[in-house]
């Protein structure tokens, strides 16, 4: 009897153990498609990130910068809240390549500001947050001024 029971268990355990390996076959397919390994570790595991993650940290740095009313297809800074992170890649292109990555950016700079230095700024910005928060090594962010808000402010 007790070999019968063992038996059984370790049949389930296989086929428990199978159903599991092939969803997380499934899972990591998925996650593959536009994911990239940030860090490896034996201990402790792998850190990934969405390529759509960094184009949202690059459209979130650049709204930061004065003169950018808003990216391209996007909304004001102040409406983001309300509609939600997703609206924040709007305009933003990234190819991430081994460790590095490549953004194109579609900004609306607001009347009146400095086109180039405002462009220059939004380049300066938007590799130095994606470098601080992934680690990952910029090589080219290229700006492309799609409008200009022309409405006054107040």
């Amino acid at each position: 009897m007790g070999y019968a029971k063992s038996r059984f268990f370790d049949i389930l355990t296989v086929t428990d153990f199978r159903q599991r390996k092939e969803r997380n076959a499934i899972m990591e397919k998925k996650l593959e498609q536009n994911t990239y390994v940030l860090q490896e570790d034996e201990d402790l595991g792998t850190v990934k990130i969405a390529d759509d993650v960094v184009a949202m940290i690059a459209g979130l740095a650049a709204t930061e910068v004065e003169g950018v009313a808003a990216m391209a297809g996007n909304i004001s800074n102040e409406l983001m809240s309300r509609v939600g992170v997703k609206s924040l890649s709007k305009g933003v292109k990234v190819e991430v390549t081994g460790k590095k990555v490549k953004a194109e950016l579609a900004l609306i700079v607001e009347y009146g500001y400095n086109i180039p230095s405002t462009s220059q700024r939004v380049q300066g910005k938007v590799k130095s947050t994606i470098e601080n928060m992934t680690g990952l090594e910029v090589s080219d962010v290229n700006i492309r001024i799609a409008g200009v808000n022309m409405q006054k402010n107040g």
